[in-house]
């Protein structure tokens, strides 16, 4: 027996008390300690001061980032109560700041329904904060009490006296725990529009310290009366409805409580999006489940009492009725039962059944008193539904030739000797110039190049089926090794056989460049989704300029760093000796620079593509892609600052 195994005894079991769990093992509590985890500390604060709203308690929430990216969430609802737990001999509000699993939401007559519900959230906000001030106001007094790392450094404090309630709670993120301490503005900003929507009649107010606007810092108010109509209008700003109004649907069943908001629009994509008690619920689950049977029914058979499908040679499948759909389905559930800590996706079966009949219910009125609208819908269910058929035609089409081609891998494609998916990079390569380039340059054993010529299909405005007639499409589908099937009447993507784990976009850095990227990213988000997910989807970064003097130089990835270039080897402000080189196009740099400013692993900058927010992605491509030019416009000068791209 080893030395290490005969030591091991009761004292090398350890009790982690308190919060030393949460510190020890934060992913475990908030998921990760990336700026995705930075963030979560935000919607479990603003999680508490949201169930006072849904209790009945709460009419407004501010937000403000100060200048030290410290946090402050206030509320008007009741306050943590002060007083003194029995069981426990502490303050009511030291419990709840300290304690795992404490806090009024497991107490039914307190929330009936409940966000945080797994009860870890303020607590652990506080255990990864290096300090937290919790104030309350309550009683006709101001309490206080501050903590570091979740121990209290202070007594429970009477400070002052109000005539107000509510809560304010302030946190320093521990920079010993997260990568990265900044927040970010427009991730909090769409959070909570999000709530303003999701929670009509709630005011919130997000403010910036860290940045000024005419003299004031900056700030944006969220409110909404209609609630998620106007929800589903805002996603569907770039598309074209097909009706004129969202069917908005509101029920209650058995302590259920029910709000969808759907609409049809031309386009092909469908865009349903959920919410339990407010928190987002990625992967759906069994309201989704029952929304879903519900329009499936009730279109099928308002299309077969009126003789509208009696043409088709083929059956409709559910995706048919799905087509051009937006909607927001979400459900205050009493006692939800969540699939894991992340809440990503509800397991309750009964709330299928509930969601199905409220939803049934207000389609089969409208179905009834708007027959101009149901045919509408109906005609898009038919063309939906021929569409599938030709794509479905289309695939195996392509699928088959590879088959019977031995895999065919496209021509154009150079390969990489590796067969390990895990260590094999393709990039995509804009044009054959800048392919033969990256040929030239790259390392054989894990690197592969497919060139792409000219600006693939945009497939936000095309049928499936166009897709699979495009060439470099079908070279993509071909290299990467994965294939759409049906499943379940559903089509998913089988990534069993991809070939690479890193597929690197990589353009030239200008605005067609920057076009082509984003008709790339607009496909693998309609179409390849799990690649997005999983990770394995990036954008490479070429430098925008080399600045030399001599046999001196250096690259700069953007205008700070060319300016602090210049400034480092310049002489005076008119020295004509230092030279200056602006990549436009990647066919500007040799094979030699191309690797080592931008496909060497150990000098490269790669970004990686992930979806934060389902809806704003789903948003932000519709508008950018899609037929509506004002939208767009805006958006672009909006963000035009952050583009390093030449217009």
């Amino acid at each position: 027996m080893s030395e290490n195994k005969s030591n091991y005894g009761a004292n090398n079991i350890q009790a982690l008390e308190g919060l030393e769990a949460v510190r020890m093992r934060p992913g475990m509590y908030i998921g990760s300690t990336d700026t995705k985890g930075l963030h979560h500390l935000v919607w479990e604060v603003v999680d508490n001061s949201i169930d006072e709203h849904l209790a009945g308690h709460c009419k407004s929430i501010q937000m403000i980032i100060h200048e030290d990216n410290s946090i402050s969430v206030t509320d008007d609802g009741r306050g943590i109560p002060t007083g003194m737990h029995e069981k426990l001999q502490k303050s009511a509000l030291e419990v709840v700041m300290t304690v795992l699993h404490a806090g009024g939401k497991f107490d039914k007559d307190t929330y009936k329904v409940s966000g945080g519900l797994h009860g870890v959230g303020v607590s652990c906000v506080n255990a990864l904060s290096t300090k937290l001030v919790a104030t309350v106001h309550r009683d006709g007094k101001i309490w206080q009490q501050e903590y570091s790392e979740g121990i209290p450094q202070t007594e429970v404090t009477q400070i002052g006296e109000t005539d107000i309630t509510g809560t304010v709670i302030t946190f320093y993120p521990d920079p010993s725990i997260f990568e990265s301490l900044v927040y970010n503005y427009t991730t909090l900003a769409n959070r909570m529009k999000e709530l303003s929507y999701l929670n009509s009649g709630l005011k919130l107010k997000l403010t910036d310290e860290r940045v000024k606007v005419d003299g004031e810092f900056k700030s944006e108010d969220f409110y909404s009366e209609g609630g998620l109509k106007e929800f589903v209008k805002y996603l569907d700003e770039s598309r074209t409805p097909i009706i004129d109004e969202p069917i908005h649907v509101i029920g209650k069943e058995e302590n259920v409580e029910v709000e969808v908001a759907l609409q049809y629009n031309t386009g092909y994509q469908e865009n349903i999006f959920s919410f339990v008690n407010n928190i987002s619920t990625r992967e759906g689950g069994t309201h989704v489940a029952g929304f879903r049977r519900a329009v499936n029914r009730l279109f099928k058979q308002y299309g077969d009492d009126n003789n509208m499908f009696s043409k088709l040679k083929f059956s409709i499948a559910g995706e048919d009725f799905r087509e051009g759909l937006t909607a927001i389905v979400s459900v205050k559930v009493p006692e939800p039962q969540f699939k894991g800590q992340t809440k990503g996706e509800l397991g309750n079966s009964e709330v299928t059944g509930i969601v199905s009949r409220a939803v049934g219910d207000i389609l089969k009125h409208y179905l009834e008193e708007n027959p101009k609208q149901a045919k509408r819908i109906v005609d898009k269910v038919i063309l939906a539904a021929t569409a599938r058929h030709a794509a479905r035609k289309a695939r195996e089409m392509v699928q088959r030739k590879n088959v019977l081609t031995g895999g065919g891998l496209p021509g154009k494609l150079s390969d990489c000797s590796s067969k390990d998916p895990a260590e094999s990079e393709i990039f995509l390569v804009e044009g054959d110039s800048a392919g033969g380039t990256a040929k030239q340059g790259r390392d054989r054993k894990f690197q592969a190049i497919l060139p792409l010529r000219g600006k693939i299909l945009n497939v936000e405005k095309a049928m499936e089926h166009k897709i699979y007639e495009n060439e470099e499409i079908k070279n993509m589908f071909t290299a990467l090794g994965v294939s759409i099937e049906e499943k379940d009447g559903e089509r998913v993507l089988n990534i069993d056989k991809l070939r690479y784990h890193k597929i690197v976009i990589m353009c030239d850095a200008d605005v067609d460049g920057s076009h082509i990227a984003t008709l790339i990213l607009t496909f693998f988000y309609r179409y390849m989704t799990p690649l997005v997910e999983q990770g394995y989807i990036y954008i490479a970064a070429p430098p925008l300029y080399q600045v030399r003097k001599g046999k001196s130089s250096v690259y700069c990835w953007n205008e700070e760093e060319r300016v602090e270039a210049v400034k480092n080897y310049s002489r005076g402000e008119n020295d004509s000796s230092v030279k200056i080189q602006r990549y436009k196009g990647l066919g500007e740099m040799n094979a030699e620079q191309l690797w080592e400013t931008t496909m060497d692993p150990e000098e490269r900058m790669l970004r990686q593509i992930v979806i934060e927010d389902d809806m704003e992605a789903d948003r932000v491509f519709s508008m950018l892609m899609g037929d509506e030019v004002p939208p767009r416009r805006k958006f672009i000068e909006d963000n035009a600052t952050y583009a390093n791209i030449d217009i």
